[in-house]
């Protein structure tokens, strides 16, 4: 994995609002050559942790609702690390570190969604 990321997660707190670059992977063939290929991506989103067993992702909570006090539906995209190439703070505590721990909690709880993105040519 890149250094330069995991020194850059270091520095990130939940509720930070941040750019991910990152390589999606394309399983389909390239109009123009036949080949796979490496898509380049930016999501930009609330950054709410780095979660996973087998493979660690950074989760970034791209829209929310609040349905109550404490209760949230997010939407969010979970990106693999070993395909993060840099990522970039946009606004430092963009929301409280309390509503970012409430948006973790909600997505742990399974209040998320995740959002639809292309099928076709799609790792």
């Amino acid at each position: 994995m890149n250094k330069q990321v995991l020194k850059q997660i270091q520095s990130l707190q939940p509720g930070d609002l941040i750019c991910v670059e990152w390589s999606d992977a394309s399983v389909g063939k390239s109009l123009a050559y036949g080949a796979d290929v490496d898509v380049p991506v930016r999501s930009w989103g609330l950054y709410i942790a780095v979660l996973g067993r087998k493979s660690k992702h950074v989760v970034l909570a791209q829209n929310y609702f609040e349905y109550s006090n404490g209760f949230y539906e997010v939407d969010y995209t979970a990106i693999p690390l070993s395909w993060t190439m840099k990522m970039t703070v946009i606004a430092k505590q963009e929301v409280t570190s309390e509503t970012a721990t409430q948006l973790l909690k909600s997505f742990l709880a399974g209040r998320s969604r995740t959002l639809k993105r292309r099928t076709k040519n799609h790792a």
